[in-house]
């Protein structure tokens, strides 16, 4: 009985908040939409006289930021995400007067302001309807349960009067009836509230989403971009590995070279001389070795040969100076390349973790979804983090970028701060890898 109990007031909470939420849509719908359509109709006819280039491209920004508002609207109320389908910019070039028809130009030759214009024109009857229904049931539910009951207890109630026109109130029969219904009608507002914002969004993803042809117009500029970052960070990837070759390992090798050449000249003359400068070869030997080595690991850490991405990310966790709650759930193993860019991922947002973050604790997730491969970094700290801050995270990004990744950060100040990154991928082996605890 209490869970039935609690089950019903959660789905009478549900209801209330998106009958609420319903009545946003006609209030929006006529109180922008309807104007910003006339706008852009005028804004369009007043291109003749050369003030339309200068409205028209503001009353498209409008159009779009309430368009991406409903998109929005759609994510977090009918669990309906819809893409943004809009062409990138271009770069504009000469003086403003011909950057303002550029910008005009690109506006109407983008499919997806017609499509935002259709959408406008009709979200005003769909928005009505499909906001106001619900919220008109429960008022009137109210209305039936509440006003005849009033009326009748101080005996003025009219002659005749009909709560929704369907009987007259009389007796307290009919005042019964009336609330009965009028509970009737809440329930059934209530019940159809949240459909009703389903059905808007599915309207809003009907014209708001991405056409086929726009998806893959978005995804040759999308990969375009991906791959002109990932050339310039191999570029500047290989100018790091010659620099500390030529810095570190080859210095160490030159002067290695300079001390043996020193102490075969020594060697008959001054046996302790020559001794030293083999004693100090050695040393330089052993240091030119260890840099090959943490060069190496900046390409592909060997850890991740030897103990998979499952070990590899538990080891990063122990290192931290703090306590860290670990969890690995892979079905196999990824790629090398897979591998390597979520170790890389990992290591850097723990490191944030530690030198940023002021936290007690923090936790690390590593799971497959079956199409993609999920980490999540959290930490309970102080918040505030932002990918623009720093290029620790903006390289992850652009390294995540290559592959298809993404990299989604949310810091509110006073934290959780929680770092999650997805990249798309299948696992090779059926073989089930399990590792749980705190680090």
């Amino acid at each position: 009985m209490s869970e039935l109990s609690n089950d019903l007031r959660s789905g009478v909470r549900r209801g209330g908040v998106a009958v609420v939420q319903g009545l946003t849509f006609p209030v929006l719908g006529l109180g922008l939409g309807l104007p910003l359509f006339v706008l852009f109709v005028l804004s369009s006819a007043f291109l003749v006289l050369g003030i339309g280039f200068v409205l028209l491209p503001l009353v498209v920004v409008a159009i779009r930021n309430l368009a991406t508002l409903h998109r929005r609207f759609a994510a977090e109320w009918a669990g309906l995400p819809i893409a943004s389908p809009y062409r990138p910019a271009p770069a504009y070039s000469g003086f403003a007067p011909r950057r303002a028809g550029q910008r005009v130009r690109w506006m109407l030759r983008d499919p997806a302001t017609w499509r935002d214009l259709l959408w406008l024109l009709g979200e005003v009857p769909v928005g009505l309807l499909l906001g106001l229904l619900p919220a008109v049931a429960v008022v009137s539910g109210v209305e039936g349960i509440v006003v005849p009951q009033v009326l009748w207890m101080l005996d003025v109630l009219p002659n005749g009067y009909g709560f929704g026109t369907v009987w007259p109130i009389e007796t307290a029969r009919d005042v019964g009836l009336a609330v009965s219904q009028g509970v009737l009608l809440v329930l059934i507002g209530l019940l159809i509230a949240p459909w009703a914002l389903w059905a808007h969004s599915m309207y809003g993803r009907l014209l708001l989403a991405p056409t086929r042809k726009s998806q893959l117009a978005l995804r040759v500029t999308q990969l375009t971009r991906t791959r002109t970052e990932t050339v310039d960070a191999q570029a500047a990837e290989l100018r790091r590995i010659e620099r500390d070759l030529h810095d570190g390992a080859q210095a160490r090798l030159v002067s290695l070279a300079m001390s043996i050449g020193m102490a075969e000249d020594l060697i008959g003359r001054d046996p302790d001389g020559a001794k030293a400068l083999l004693v100090e070869a050695r040393e330089s030997s052993v240091l030119a070795l260890s840099e090959l080595r943490d060069l190496v690991a900046g390409i592909h850490p060997p850890i991740l040969a030897e103990r998979g991405l499952d070990g590899a990310i538990r080891a990063l966790a122990m290192a931290l100076p703090i306590a860290v709650e670990c969890t690995v759930l892979l079905p196999g193993r990824p790629p090398a390349p897979v591998e390597s860019a979520l170790y890389f991922a990992a290591s850097e947002a723990l490191t944030n973790v530690a030198r940023h973050s002021g936290a007690a604790s923090a936790w690390i997730e590593l799971e497959s979804t079956g199409t993609h491969l999920r980490l999540t970094v959290g930490d309970r700290g102080r918040g505030g983090a932002s990918i623009e801050a720093g290029t620790g995270l903006r390289g992850v990004e652009r390294r995540l970028s290559a592959l298809d990744g993404t990299l989604a950060l949310s810091s509110p100040s006073g934290g959780p701060t929680v770092v999650l990154l997805e990249i798309p991928c299948v696992l090779s082996s059926p073989k089930t890898s399990r590792s749980f605890g705190t680090a």
